[in-house]
């Protein structure tokens, strides 16, 4: 317990910023959740439910600089663009694409073990005595090859996760067709990850953490946060719904709608929206025995309470552009391609964003020069997965322990605005 509580306002009810205000309010401290929508009902709704501890390798990889472009005009691609958005896309992914190196790739992996390599047992940990355990299910999380020609093809991305210390096994043949049957014949090569896990249910999983908060004593306001009020170069409010709402310390945790606050604060964050889709099959005639990730799709498929979850495809557009037919139409076309038996009674689309810095690193920490005003953002694709390390780094952080992780990696200052 914390020797002084202080009031700490967090704008954004995602996983991100539920986590934080569990952690906090097990600290001693009164918590105060801020969003424009309900808890849960953003990204955090419709990521693609994998504790993917794994999934430390980031987009920007060697080669890509050549691979995008062919990707674009290849609609069979898990990559699309809404080319009338390409201008204002440039500057962020001209610092994207700079990452596509070798050495890059191997430091952001090295920053992203710490926050998402124990995800399994965080999520644990966050949810223990919260009503919402259940919806936290160890698994296994396999990729899927056509064969190990394909899976040695990606042995970069695989000697990065050896090096931040995953193992896993290797199956084919007899062995992968005992393991999980739903699958093509098409798929010959898997590489099976254990001491991962799944979220049954990612949306009500968050409402229910929302809801242990409030049981606390928490508040949860619905109401868009415009500014932080700051005196003498401290936090000391949040603007929200026409309202200044009192505290210690605000934490901005907003996904990819947090640029412009962080940029009031002195930073220049270079922050995209990384659009991704779901299509949800809704009683599916099988299901895969644990979360696969297909390759050749880059897509996950994730058994659900009720339905199997597909997710994936990377797509830049912007934050206010409508879905797109195309991605949906891609993941149908790639589960029928993987499993040729399977149907379902119905489907629901969904398309959100995912909090995109052009480094591939979140920005988890106090704001230099803004006292009180502290970050927790741009996990990319993980952020389901990340969210419960973040939350407790943050709450640390802010109750003046220091953590058992360098966060040096994560700091605000690195996009400080220049003098």
């Amino acid at each position: 317990m914390s020797a002084t509580a202080k009031t700490i306002a967090i704008i954004g009810a995602g996983i991100v910023g539920v986590s934080t205000a569990i952690w906090l309010q097990r600290d001693g401290h009164r918590v105060i959740l801020i969003d424009r929508l309900d808890p849960g009902e953003g990204a955090s709704h419709g990521n693609g439910g994998v504790l993917a501890s794994c999934s430390v390798v980031p987009v920007p990889v060697p080669g890509l600089l050549k691979k995008a472009p062919r990707m674009l005009l290849d609609p069979g691609q898990p990559l699309f663009l809404k080319w009338g958005y390409l201008p204002r896309l440039a500057p962020w992914l001209i610092k994207y694409l700079r990452h596509a190196n070798a050495d890059d790739a191997r430091r952001t992996a090295q920053a992203m073990t710490p926050i998402i390599g124990d995800s399994l047992a965080d999520h644990q940990a966050l949810s223990a005595g919260t009503g919402a355990e259940g919806y936290v299910v160890p698994s296994d999380y396999v990729y899927l090859y056509k064969d190990r020609a394909a899976y040695e093809a990606d042995s970069f991305g695989w000697g990065i996760r050896r090096d931040q210390g995953f193992t896993w096994d290797e199956m084919s043949g007899d062995d992968w067709r005992a393991y999980d049957p739903a699958f093509s014949d098409q798929i010959g090569f898997a590489a099976r990850f254990g001491n991962h896990g799944r979220i049954t249910d990612p949306g009500a999983y968050v409402k229910a953490l929302a809801r242990h908060v409030q049981a606390q004593g928490g508040q949860v306001i619905k109401a868009e946060a415009t500014g932080l009020v700051r005196d003498g170069g401290r936090v000391t409010g949040v603007r929200a719904g026409g309202e200044v709402i009192a505290c210690d310390a605000a934490v901005l945790a907003m996904g990819a709608w947090s640029k412009k606050l962080s940029d009031m604060l002195g930073l220049d964050v270079p922050l995209e929206s990384e659009r991704g889709y779901h299509l949800e099959l809704w009683e599916p005639s099988v299901m895969p025995k644990a979360p696969v990730m297909v390759a050749s799709g880059k897509f996950v498929a994730t058994p659900m309470d009720g339905r199997l979850r597909l997710a994936g495809i990377v797509e830049f557009g912007g934050l206010t552009a409508a879905p797109s037919k195309a991605p949906f139409d891609l993941l149908r076309n790639n589960i029928r391609a993987a499993m040729p038996g399977l149907t379902w009674k119905r489907e629901v689309e969904w398309m959100g964003h995912r909090p995109a810095p052009s480094d591939s690193i979140p920005l988890i920490g106090e704001v230099p020069g803004a006292s009180g005003a502290w970050l927790g953002f741009g996990h990319h694709h993980v952020g389901l997965t990340g969210g419960p390390k973040t939350g407790r780094l943050l709450a640390q952080l802010i109750t003046g322990r220091t953590p058992n992780v360098d966060v040096t990696p994560y700091s605000p200052s690195r996009f400080a605005k220049s003098a």
